[in-house]
């Protein structure tokens, strides 16, 4: 069995996020983290590797720093990692990075792909299934539990306050939720043996099927009207009322002069 799992290097929230005059966010500005949700999808196709002995291939699109993540990746026990990077490739919307990873993970064999549900840099969850639909196989999203039988997935989807049973022959698409499980950690072996180890790159040339119009900034139809870091607010008005009374008074007030009562 192979198991392609796409993973992404996003910006660690905590440390505050910057952007590009474009709008897009500068990446190489910030600190950064494996995606919580894709953290999952490879913990869930790394226990695919311990039942049955599947091949595990971790691909990443973004800049050459997010060589990282695949090691990180590799250090929890993937077996390959390819980092997909190229100048003409940068500023790309879901429709444009979907269109990338699809070029090239046409160049692997796989049974089973698994994504994460979104990315919590753009929470669209729309990358995974735009894969499958340009790799013409079948998708299932939100996944909180993954079975095989024979050659077919029988997955647990997420709905609401229940879940589907769905099953689909291989090869498939998978989305995984970060409740999915609870993923590894690195082994102080595996770190040593993951930063020795060959990181595959590819870049433009080594797409397959996929036109320059769909690739990049200037593939993408989503347009970024505007962009700003998280404003700062200010102290606000403090008041000091003499009684429980007259501080009632005072917010009815003011949601009034609001028009929000």
């Amino acid at each position: 069995m192979k198991v392609v799992v796409c993973v992404k290097q996003v910006p660690d929230t905590k440390g505050g996020v910057k952007f590009n005059p474009d709008g897009t966010l500068d990446r190489g500005a910030m600190l950064t983290i494996m995606n919580p949700d894709d953290k999952a999808g490879l913990e869930a196709a790394l226990r695919l590797k311990d039942e049955y002995g599947a091949e595990v291939t971790v691909v990443t699109m973004g800049l050459p720093k997010a060589e990282e993540v695949l090691r990180e990746a590799m250090a929890m026990g993937a077996d390959k990692g390819i980092l997909v990077t190229d100048r003409v490739l940068g500023g790309a919307d879901t429709w444009a990075t979907s269109t990338t990873l699809a070029g090239a993970i046409r160049n692997l064999e796989y049974d089973i792909i698994i994504t994460g549900r979104q990315a919590i840099d753009g929470d669209t969850a729309q990358v995974g299934p735009q894969i499958s639909e340009h790799l013409d196989i079948p998708v299932i999203s939100y996944a909180q539990d993954i079975k095989i039988e024979g050659d077919s997935v029988v997955v647990q989807r997420q709905y609401e306050d229940r879940y589907h049973v769905v099953k689909a022959k291989m090869p498939v698409l998978i989305t995984a939720l970060s409740e999915l499980n609870e993923p590894r950690y690195m082994t102080p072996g595996g770190i040593f043996d993951a930063y020795d180890a060959e990181i595959t790159t590819w870049g433009r040339a080594n797409l397959v099927d996929v036109d320059d119009a769909n690739l990049g900034l200037k593939g993408s139809p989503t347009k970024i009207a505007k962009a700003s870091d998280k404003v700062r607010k200010g102290a606000g008005e403090k008041v000091t009322p003499d009684s429980p009374e007259e501080a009632v008074s005072y917010i009815v007030d003011k949601l009034k002069v609001k028009h929000v009562i």
